[in-house]
């Protein structure tokens, strides 16, 4: 991605992101056969160093531990949810794109719910939140959650204050019901400096594949940094309590954000290793009357690559 006349410092800046990218998208594609050679193979061309290696070993080693607590979970019929919270850009998507990149779906899902529509609007606040919770043998990460009414809607304007007041005697008391249900619930805060969101916006709104990231009420969110950050504040200092207390998560460094994020979380439920039984491929049947219909070349896609 190329600036007309960009400064030295965006010009560093967007490479910085489009390596950043490309690490994103060699992550997607890593698996542990072939870690070695593609790392070792690419490490003069691509400019890899020795954090990039360490960064890729140790995501696969913590995805290999998540795989294993996810057996975990299904085996011991654990109910767990997760939130993530923090301003916008604050690297919560990937977090939670590497948490779930190797889990089965079915398993741990993600919740990341829409603006509330007018009949959600007349229900109980929480009430749209309880539907996505998780049965046993689930986990669901929250991708924002019911704390956007102590967040965006407190900063822009969207819950009055008796709304506002009425959501900390309540989420209290929400939480702890959930705990005591059985569900386990870790909460983390992304929390990144005022530079690095601005860095992060402006490398999104010169990227155009990033460019749909964002939006009219982020970019408000960007005026009233000062605004978020008091009703941060508040929130945390009153929502923090003993049954489900926040973590907060230093985002400024995205890889190591994700990493200490998710050795935090494994570390919050205690796992073994599920033994599975041996499993054997069955030979497959052949039937000698069994002819293979033949497929009309206009319906195959043309190999472009």
């Amino acid at each position: 991605m190329t600036l007309k006349n960009p400064t030295s410092d965006q010009q560093a800046l967007l490479e910085a992101e489009f390596q950043d990218s490309l690490d994103e998208e060699l992550e997607m594609e890593l698996d542990d056969s072939r870690l070695d050679d593609l790392v070792a193979g690419s490490t003069t061309e691509a400019g890899f160093d020795i954090d990039r290696h360490f960064y890729f070993r140790e995501l696969l080693r913590l995805q290999t531990e998540l795989v294993k607590l996810q057996d975990w979970v299904v085996k011991n019929r654990l109910k767990v949810v997760v939130l993530f919270e923090g301003r916008d850009s604050a690297g919560k998507g990937g977090a939670i794109k590497r948490i779930t990149q190797r889990l089965n779906p079915r398993v741990c899902r993600v919740a990341a719910l829409p603006a509330p529509n007018d009949r959600e609007r007349t229900q109980w606040y929480f009430q749209r939140y309880v539907s996505h919770l998780p049965a046993g043998g689930e986990m669901v990460l929250f991708d924002r959650s019911w704390y956007n009414r102590a967040g965006v809607e407190r900063v822009m304007g969207f819950c009055n204050d008796e709304e506002y007041e009425e959501f900390f005697r309540t989420v209290p008391e929400f939480e702890r019901m959930l705990v005591r249900s059985g569900i386990v619930l870790v909460k983390y805060w992304f929390s990144i400096t005022d530079d690095e969101q601005h860095r992060r916006f402006l490398a999104r709104i010169h990227d155009p594949l990033k460019q749909w990231k964002l939006s009219p009420m982020d970019l408000e969110s960007r005026r009233r940094w000062e605004a978020y950050t008091k009703a941060k504040e508040v929130m945390l200092e009153r929502t923090h309590i003993p049954e489900a207390p926040w973590w907060i998560v230093e985002a400024v460094d995205k890889k190591k954000a994700r990493l200490n994020c998710i050795r935090h979380l494994l570390a919050q439920i205690p796992y073994a290793e599920v033994e599975h039984p041996a499993i054997t491929l069955p030979a497959r049947e052949h039937n000698p009357d069994y002819l293979r219909n033949p497929v009309p070349e206009s319906m195959f896609v043309p190999s472009a690559y």
